[in-house]
Order: C-alpha cells, then structure tokens, then sequence
C-alpha cells in the first residue's frame, strides 16, 4: 500500500494549476497518503502554500543530479505524471519508483510500468478532468472526484492583507470592485484581443462607473505596458507582476472579473474562484472544451476568437463585460 505519491507536472504555470485538482481530490479520498509535489520554478513558491500538497521538489533542468537525490529522499513508491518527456520519465525511472502512472502517449511512455490510454487530442473532456482520471490507476475507488472552490485555499487574512495594501498603494477603494484586464498572452495562446480592444474595454468601464480598472502585465510585458500608459494614463491602475505566482495569486483574490486571453494568469485568477471572461483559439485543442480553467462553471465566461476577428466579436465581448459588471 502506497504511503507517499509523487504527482508530477513539470512545465508552465496553467499547465500546473490545472494539474492541481489531482492533488486536492487525492487528498479528500486518502488523506492518509503523503502528496509530493514535482514542479518547474516558477511554480514552487504556489504549491508550497497549498494545504493538499506535503512536500514540493523544484524540478531543475540544470541540475538534474539534485532533482534526482530529492526525489529519492521523498522516498515515494507511486509516482503521477500528467505530462511526460523523455527526461522526466528517465529521472523518474532511475529513482526506482516502484510504480510510474502516465498516460500512454509520446515515446517517453516506454519509462513508465502504468500506461493510461487517454487520446487527449480528441478533446473528449478537459485537461483537469484528464488529470483527474489518473487517479483510478493508483486507487479504483477514487470516482468521480469533486473539486472544492476555491481551488487555492490561501489564509484568507493573507488575501486581505494583499489586497488591502495594493488598495492603499494605488488609491482605490475596496468598496469598489475591481475588475482585471491582462492584455499579455507570454505566447501560449491562440485567441486574444488586440491591444486597442483592451484600451476600449478599459474606457467602456472608465465611462460606466462604478468599478475600478486594473491592468496586470508579466514581467516580459513592457512594451504593452508602456502601450497603457500612453493611451490611459493615469486613469487606471497598472501592475507589473515582478514577485512569486503566490504573491500574485494573492493579489487577484481581491479582484471581481478578470478578463484576459488563455494563459497562466487566467488559470491564477481562476484559481481564487473569481469571474473570469478568456479568450481561446477557435481550434479545438486550444478551445476552452480542452483548456477551460478550474473555477465553478457560473463563473466562466468563455470565447473563441479567430485571428482577424470582426468587430462585431469585439462589442460582443463588451457587451458582455459590462453585464457581468452590473450583475456583481
């Protein structure tokens, strides 16, 4: 009988997020089993503030002895990979982890004793839920797993503390809603709105009332940056994210609808459970039907868009924008 499960996902920051209902539900079923976590950088710092998860190990390309000697110490006899590569599954497979759960896809499935056969391309359920089905092979009892929203479950004083200092910081009211707009995309996606559209949306709002306009930006997002600035000055509030994903995630709790296209940062907003509004590639493995984030199901709000879209899409999405706003 297991004791210690290491579940794996080892790449960008949406990629792991949805990856986290594994944790959470494995946890609900057998809470007796120790969850360790195998993760990129960027994403340490969220999954150790997650109750579900027991250890978390900093997967380093760079240095894969160190990854390797950690993940011996965790001493785990089942490992859970919801995406796998040649590397991963080598590492994984001279850890002598007894039993290696993946699914059947890709070369690198021939380092894995557990093979899953899911077809994901087919785009038959989501990537949780596919996650999620992982689960059977390390206990058939686990059916039908329901996730508990919200899926970050943060001190909430940590979250009024965040928010509360970016309120003062920046001269809003907290009174107010605040609603998000994250014009970057990091180049992982396939539908999005223009800069100008995010300009407009931002003036619908400005000229609306009644709520407060945040933009968020990455790291890498200067130059849309500098793009705000010029066209609304000082109108609405910006924020360039320069700390940790939990520092962020933290921030987004105290946000009502964030709207922005299919990337890490919707699935963090998503992930405290609030509005969401996402753009998605009209392809279907880059639809929300592959790709929808982990919030309740009333909360997303879920569009395609081609490249070139008309304009008719675009008052379309503020349209609704600005009834999501009047029904807060």
């Amino acid at each position: 009988m297991a004791t210690s499960v290491l579940i794996t996902r080892h790449d960008k920051i949406g990629d792991f997020v949805v990856a986290l209902p594994m944790f959470q539900c494995l946890k609900a079923a057998r809470p007796d089993l120790k969850l360790v976590a195998l993760v990129a950088k960027v994403n340490v710092s969220l999954a150790r503030e997650l109750d579900y998860i027991d250890e978390v190990i900093e997967y380093d390309p760079n240095d894969m002895s160190a990854t390797l000697r950690a993940i011996k110490k965790a001493n785990c006899s089942v490992s859970i990979s919801a995406y796998i590569d040649n590397q991963l599954g080598f590492l994984l497979w001279r850890a002598g982890i007894p039993k290696r759960i993946a699914p059947a896809t890709k070369v690198a499935q021939i380092w894995f004793n557990c093979r899953i056969k899911q077809r994901r391309s087919r785009v038959e359920k989501t990537e949780y839920q596919y996650n999620l089905d992982l689960l059977k092979a390390l206990d058939e009892r686990i059916d039908n797993p329901q996730i508990s929203f919200p899926l970050f479950n943060f001190d909430p004083r940590k979250c009024d503390a965040a928010v509360r200092d970016f309120c003062n910081k920046n001269d809003l009211d907290m009174g107010l809603p605040i609603i998000g707009l994250h014009p970057g995309s990091g180049g992982s996606t396939d539908g999005n709105l223009t800069l100008e559209h995010y300009v407009r949306l931002a003036k619908a709002l400005i000229e609306r009332g009644g709520c407060q306009v945040v933009f968020t930006f990455g790291p890498d997002d200067r130059e849309l940056v500098s793009g705000v600035e010029e066209r609304l000055g000082e109108q609405v509030v910006i924020y360039q994210s320069v700390g940790s994903i939990y520092d962020f995630a933290l921030l987004l709790s105290g946000f009502s609808i964030f709207v922005s296209t299919s990337t890490g940062t919707m699935h963090l907003a998503a992930g405290m459970n609030i509005r969401t509004l996402s753009f998605f590639g009209e392809v279907r493995v880059a639809s929300p039907a592959r790709w929808a984030s982990v919030n309740q199901s009333e909360y997303q709000n879920n569009l395609s868009l081609s490249e070139g879209y008309p304009q008719k899409k675009y008052d379309d999405i503020e349209a609704r924008l600005l009834d999501l706003v009047a029904a807060l």
